[in-house]
């Protein structure tokens, strides 16, 4: 069994969930996925991406999402119904909310589980990648496991 540790931002779409579940051809594939609640340290650069990808509509509204304690809830909900849709795809699927220090839990998890890959599944972060600063370019100098970036899908 191929075993994928999936970071990801928010739910999966319906798009995501077939792309992830069809990498490995007919693998059997077993994920954990760790989502991080959303937290106000990037706020502006969350807006700057939004105006880089002309959304200036989302950047406008950036404040207005839930940040802090007040995201817990809404990312366990994300949390369970992307785990829920692995499930149905036939994957084996677990999942963790990662709060505090996601990169060490990352590569605790990755280590733990015997992980093969990781996948860090975002929006684009044009300020971040730029920078080398985004999930995915950490994570390669961490995990000792290759780490694939993939863009998220909106439904």
């Amino acid at each position: 069994m191929f075993t994928s540790v999936l970071m990801i931002e928010k739910a999966l779409s319906a798009i995501d969930v077939e792309f992830v579940t069809t990498l490995h051809g007919d693998d059997t594939v077993s994920f954990v996925v760790l989502m991080q609640p959303r937290g106000d340290q990037d706020r502006l650069l969350r807006a700057v991406d939004d105006v880089a990808l002309g959304e200036l509509e989302e950047a406008v509204h950036e404040g207005d999402e839930p940040e802090g304690k007040d995201a817990v809830g809404p990312a366990q909900q994300a949390l369970d119904h992307s785990l829920a849709a692995l499930r149905e795809a036939g994957c084996e699927a677990v999942g963790h909310l990662v709060e505090d220090h996601p990169l060490d839990v990352l590569t605790a998890i990755a280590d733990e589980t015997g992980a093969d890959e990781v996948i860090v599944l975002t929006a684009p972060h044009y300020v971040e990648e730029f920078f080398h600063r985004d999930w995915a370019s950490r994570a390669r100098h961490k995990v000792g496991v290759p780490v694939l970036k993939l863009y998220a899908h909106n439904e």
